[in-house]
């Protein structure tokens, strides 16, 4: 039994191949894509919720400021 193949099953053969890998790759470059995109949202999310130099500071001075009148008190409880 001799199995006769011509040119068309193998060109139909390797088009349906190539077919799926080309659909294969497409999905990965919209997918691809599309994280590029949530990296970007997510960046920028990140960079406007730092905490801003001036916001510190005025939280590490109030903190500052409760620990001297800590040790004001304590002053006075030891002059005693």
């Amino acid at each position: 039994m001799e199995i006769v193949v011509d040119q068309t099953l193998i060109n139909t053969i390797i088009s349906i191949g190539a077919g799926a890998y080309a659909l294969l790759l497409k999905s990965m470059w919209d997918t691809v894509k599309s994280l590029d995109y949530q990296v970007g949202k997510l960046e920028v999310s990140v960079a406007g919720e730092y905490l801003k130099r001036e916001e510190w500071k005025q939280d590490m001075q109030r903190l500052f400021d409760k620990l001297d009148a800590i040790e004001t008190k304590l002053d006075g409880k030891a002059d005693k």
